[in-house]
């Protein structure tokens, strides 16, 4: 049994003022594997002095200096890939072929920041008029649960290369990873107060981030509705944000796609992180004409998709992070079947083999309108709709008929075309023919899955403010 009591405050790990204990549960067969006690408001506050004491310094720092902690932090993440790919299994359920990528590119993050550092002009000049890029001061960054070391390792990336100093508060679900991951923020020798972590609730830890004056940044990943709060709350104090948020984001199958490719990278898209993902292609539309393929091809392609240990490599869909989420999969099941859309594969209840744990049968719904439920709420686990359209043009309609716009994808043969549909939908980021990333490419979105950008120059410009100077 694990025991997590102290929190990371100005570059030493310091026992918690807050009292408040927590089990961390292994959702693979809901046993306790930890207990952490919860950080309070004073924690909080000790961290922002930390911060703001540090940022006298480390906010006058140049490119150099900065680069120099980026590549550090490499180093030591790089060094503890394999811990927190083995944290991030046993804590979280990501499955062990996710979760190994997922935590080299937080690594790489660093890497990406060095190099967009570098490419970011921080001083511009015309005439008589010189406009400096200024680190906004203490940054707070508020993760989730469902990726652990990339969004600590991305939005730090960031901050640092900014030369803002950072307060940050991981989900309380990650707290084995987040222990794993402050050991290597530890060996990285950073200037003392640069990243303080403190973990705790949302409406402790994260309130405070927000309503404390001396924090002039919050960048927080996380639901809409606690995004909406942050920006509320955050405008008493002029908080700049960064928000990213949910999505249901379409994958539009074109006519001419091949479907024994362009299906396995749907149900890969839909179910990416055992469907924990914000930038999962929930919504399948494929014309008409083709449903019946579709339909066969989904079916044939299951066998792909197994669920089961999420150490086991050929394991694609894992449990649920804890029993909330998997209820809460479960009522959008139902909640699918009441409102008229048919099953194709999967259902209510926990595969066969596997009663203990949260695991969720992966589940894809036919005949589903773009009205329903399941089709306008984000639903955080292996669901997919498969929607049918008319035409292009009615296409492009039902995608961006949606409150959200973080992410959407494309499947076609004809790459022009494609790209012609991919230049009208309404999101962050459009990917044609697969699932694709790059770090440098800004990531957030149109709507509600947020406001700001992350990642790149874009992210790091997030983290600083233009000053002029006229004489």
């Amino acid at each position: 049994m694990n025991t997590i009591t102290k929190h990371y405050i100005d570059g030493a790990f310091f026992e918690s003022h807050g009292r408040e204990v927590m089990d961390i549960t292994n959702p693979t067969n809901g046993r306790v594997i930890a207990k952490v006690t919860l950080a309070d408001e004073e924690d909080a506050r000790r961290a922002i002095a930390a911060a703001k004491r540090a940022f006298a310094t480390f906010g006058r720092t140049t490119k150099e200096e900065r680069a120099k902690i980026l590549r550090q932090l490499r180093e030591v993440v790089s060094a503890r890939i394999g811990d927190l790919t083995a944290a991030m299994v046993e804590e979280y359920g990501g499955v062990v072929r996710f979760a190994a990528p997922i935590v080299e590119a937080g690594a790489n993050a660093f890497l990406a920041a060095e190099k967009a550092l570098q490419e970011l002009p921080l001083t511009r000049s015309w005439g008589k008029t010189t406009v400096t890029l200024e680190p906004v001061g203490v940054a707070g960054l508020i993760t989730p649960w469902n990726a652990n070391a990339l969004f600590l390792c991305a939005k730090l990336a960031s901050a640092v290369a900014a030369g803002c100093t950072v307060v940050m508060k991981p989900s309380e679900l990650s707290s084995l990873q987040t222990q794993v991951w402050l050991e290597c923020v530890d060996a990285a020798n950073l200037p003392k107060g640069v990243c303080n972590v403190v973990i705790g609730r949302g409406d402790v830890v994260g309130a405070e981030l927000v309503r404390n004056p001396d924090v002039a940044k919050i960048s927080f990943t996380g639901s809409v509705g606690v995004g909406k709060s942050i920006m509320r709350d955050g405008a008493a104090t002029m908080k700049r944000v960064t928000l990213e948020l949910g999505g249901k984001s379409p994958n539009i199958l074109l006519e001419d796609a091949d479907l024994k490719k362009a299906i396995p990278n749907a149900l890969v898209i839909g179910f990416l992180n055992s469907g924990q993902a914000c930038a999962a292609g929930t919504r399948l539309l494929v014309p008409k004409s083709r449903l019946d393929e579709v339909k066969r091809a989904v079916v044939d392609a299951m066998a792909e998709f197994p669920v089961g240990h999420p150490a086991d490599p050929k394991t694609a869909v894992g449990p649920m992070v804890n029993e909330k989420q998997y209820e809460r999969v479960q009522s959008y099941i139902r909640k699918g079947i009441e409102e008229g859309a048919d099953l194709l594969v999967g259902g209510e209840g926990r595969p066969t083999g596997l009663e203990t744990g949260y695991f969720v049968k992966p589940t894809v719904f036919v005949n589903v309108k773009n009205d329903m439920t399941i089709a306008r709420e984000e639903i955080f686990g292996p669901v997919l709709c498969v929607i049918t359209y008319e035409n292009e043009e009615d296409a492009i309609r039902i995608a961006n008929d949606t409150s959200f716009g973080l992410h959407a994808f494309v499947s076609g043969t004809d790459v022009q075309r494609a790209r012609r549909v991919a230049s009208q939908i309404l999101a962050g980021r459009v990917a044609i023919n697969g699932m694709l990333d790059d770090q440098q490419a800004p990531f957030g979105g149109f709507k509600h899955s947020g406001v700001g950008r992350e990642f790149g120059t874009y992210g790091i410009e997030a983290f600083l403010e233009p000053r002029a100077i006229l004489e």
